[in-house]
């Protein structure tokens, strides 16, 4: 009998990371495998040229460049004081969590403040920065709206404006039906140029594009539409319930873990959700390796947030 879900994926089971990961040492080397593979190198210079030192928190020299470093210098990880451990654990209830994991929820999970669980969750979704090379196609574009409903609101936001979308904020995503891939993208308006601006960065000029009969989509040479204003969903090939299937799981994510996500940080949450799905085919121990990898050569600041 088929399992359920995904049986061919590998998982890790609570008790497998902890045995994995039973100290700080653990860890550390398990990040230093990942990043710099059977060699170090130094993060800021990339020379080869290094040894061990006894600073306290660099445990490396750069002999060439003449300054200490460690696993975490030049990744999102750097200047944190969270213990490597605790982020091998961040990152697999990122990972597994198919609609998120709330920052209460960490902060409880993982022994941290609030604040310290929110930044971490920041630095995760850094990680999950989307890789923007065109889809060769078939591709299916469409968009969405995150925000909660006008009548819940307290009456001094409200916006008196009519219905639909009001006080929304426009996502539009596409999907490679080759691939799988998603990628999506917040934006501020959803008339023809912005629009047609997305398309054009996310389809390659010879893939097929299917949308809904939104007239913003007109125009293009390999472009066909299913008319969802007359009841028509699937035509043939044309249809975007691919990318809409994404938008269940953002949507799911936003009511059931998140309740909120504000319109300063959205793009953070919709990368983090077209990452994981991106990843989701692969076992959990190389879907934790694919979000360190994504750590580094970034930098995150936690004032750049706030500011």
């Amino acid at each position: 009998m088929r399992a359920p879900g995904k049986s061919h994926r590998v998982g890790i089971s609570l008790l497998e990371l902890a045995e994995k990961f039973p100290t700080e040492e653990s860890a550390r080397e398990w990040f230093e495998a990942q990043i710099w593979g059977d060699k170090r190198v130094c993060p800021r210079c990339g020379s080869d040229r290094t040894r061990e030192a006894s600073h306290k928190t660099m445990p490396y020299w750069c002999t060439a460049g003449r300054h200490y470093f460690s696993v975490r210098t030049g990744t999102v990880l750097e200047s944190s004081k969270v213990p490597l451990q605790k982020w091998v654990w961040a990152i697999y209830l990122d990972v597994t969590s198919l609609k998120g994991v709330s920052s209460m929820k960490l902060h409880r999970d993982l022994g941290v403040c609030q604040k310290t669980a929110w930044f971490m969750q920041q630095r995760i979704r850094e990680a999950f920065t989307a890789d923007d090379t065109p889809f060769e196609g078939p591709v299916e574009i469409d968009e969405t709206y995150i925000g909660g409903l006008e009548k819940n609101k307290h009456a001094v936001k409200r916006q008196h404006l009519g219905r639909g979308p009001v006080g929304k904020t426009a996502v539009v995503g596409a999907k490679d039906r080759a691939t799988n891939r998603v990628s999506a993208a917040v934006i501020s308006e959803t008339d023809r140029r912005a629009l047609q601006a997305f398309v054009d960065a996310h389809a390659d000029d010879e893939a097929m594009v299917y949308t809904d009969g939104a007239s913003a989509y007109r125009g293009r040479r390999n472009h066909e539409a299913v008319r969802h204003s007359v009841g028509e969903f699937v035509r043939g090939m044309a249809h975007t319930n691919g990318v809409e299937s994404f938008w269940a799981m953002l949507k799911r994510g936003y009511h059931g873990t998140y309740h909120q996500m504000s319109p300063k940080h959205l793009q953070r949450y919709v990368n983090e959700f077209a990452g994981r799905h991106n990843i989701r085919e692969l076992d959990t121990i190389w879907q934790m390796r694919a979000v360190v990898a994504g750590m580094v050569g970034r930098r995150l600041l936690y004032h750049d947030l706030t500011a």
